[in-house]
């Protein structure tokens, strides 16, 4: 069974274009992109700031990965038995994720999706070097092709802990005309270099949409899952020259059929902040990405999110383009979503981040802020029926909705 994919009109008419940056007019693709908002201040960021946060006096010693597997996020083999209604999430380990459909009626399977899919050992563009996995997937890649047959490949940004080039050369060689790569614009450019074909790639801006159906007569009349690309604060850049120059964003789908719909946050920032340590009440002074509000409004509320709490200390250094725990619950609360699961932990680390981020510290600020909150918590010992509204997964572990 193949997909067919075919563009709606976008959710919202942005006539403006704020994020496009250097375009001469609407008929024209933009040279580049930018964070629009207040909310996205990089003045505290940017190369001497990195300097001096990896190599300054004032740098924190080495935190190395715990030797005890014990002390680290579990990993389990993943249960790829099909969703039986809405949607089946798998979280693969950092941002990659096993997306699920139920069948529609009528067809053999569901739609079966990979957001920012990462199966190398390090996320870097050369196999040799660069930061390395200190948890293992879940599963080969060859397992998981063999098991769940790959129809959509979901890519937030270009960073190589995202968009990594080995695993999506295999998707693509395996499943060969049957799958398609969605991204957002100007990602198109390295994905052809790699060697996917054009007419496999759909590239979308901020707020498009896509309808995704079966290729089959008797199925064709009615679509199976919609997927919408959404906003995200962040930035791009895959080698020396070409910052910023490929857009990143979101994602929302919706099951047609069931209508659940979860939300992928990729990487991304809900506000800046200058320095480290500052309080709940100081940093709430300045100003907060409205594009989530905006989501939950246009698209919520939502099933289940996918949301970063990893991989963002220190935090005046990064705050600009990684969220950290507080501010993905204050996504949460602005997307409407009913459940959020922390991601962007628990598999590798950055340059900085084995610094200033204990490997254990995400998961640990996460219930914290939960707490704070007063959000009913995922036991992971929990029932299946279990009343929740934030928590973990394991790696190789699955939630449905």
């Amino acid at each position: 069974m193949t997909i067919e994919v075919s563009l709606l009109r976008p959710v919202y008419e942005d006539k403006e274009k704020a994020h496009h940056a250097g375009r001469v007019n609407a008929a024209t693709r933009p040279r580049g992109f930018k964070n629009p908002w207040p909310s996205y201040d990089d003045s505290h960021g940017g190369f001497v700031a990195f300097l001096k946060c990896r190599f300054g006096r004032n740098r924190p010693r080495f935190a190395p990965v715990p030797g005890n597997r014990e002390e680290l996020v579990p990993v389990q083999p993943v249960d790829f038995s099909e969703s039986k209604l809405g949607f089946k999430v798998t979280w693969l380990g950092h941002a990659s994720f096993l997306v699920q459909c139920a069948p529609s009626a009528g067809a053999a399977r569901g739609i079966n999706i990979l957001f920012d899919p990462v199966f190398s050992n390090r996320t870097s563009p050369v196999s040799f070097f660069g930061p390395k996995r200190y948890s293992p997937p879940p599963c080969t890649l060859a397992e998981l092709v063999a098991s769940v047959p790959i129809d959509l490949v979901l890519l937030s940004h270009n960073h190589y802990d995202h968009s990594d080039a080995v695993t999506l050369q295999y998707l693509y060689k395996e499943r060969n005309k049957e799958i398609r790569f969605i991204a957002a614009l100007g990602n198109g450019r390295w994905l052809r270099r790699i060697g996917i074909k054009a007419a496999q790639i759909h590239e979308l801006d901020w707020w498009d949409a896509i309808e995704v159906r079966w290729n089959d007569e008797l199925l064709m009349e009615k679509a199976c899952l919609q997927v919408f690309c959404t906003p995200a604060q962040h930035t791009s850049r895959r080698g020396v020259f070409d910052r910023n120059q490929d857009l990143w964003c979101s994602f929302a789908l919706q099951d047609v059929s069931s209508h659940k719909k979860v939300y992928f946050s990729g990487d991304t920032a809900y506000r800046s902040v200058p320095k480290n340590a500052l309080s709940a009440k100081e940093e709430a002074r300045y100003p907060c990405c409205p594009a989530f509000k905006q989501i939950g409004e246009l698209l919520g509320p939502f099933d289940l999110a996918m949301l970063p709490i990893g991989l963002c200390s220190p935090r005046g250094f990064m705050s600009a383009v990684h969220c950290n725990a507080w501010d993905s619950l204050e996504i949460h609360e602005d997307i409407r979503s009913r459940r959020s699961v922390g991601m962007h932990w628990g598999t590798v680390r950055g340059f900085l981040s084995r610094y200033y981020e204990d490997v254990r510290d995400p998961p640990q600020r996460w219930r914290q802020a939960a707490q704070e909150k007063k959000y009913k918590w995922r036991e992971r010992e929990g029932s299946p029926t279990e009343e929740w509204e934030v928590g973990l997964l394991d790696v190789g572990e699955s939630v449905s909705v």
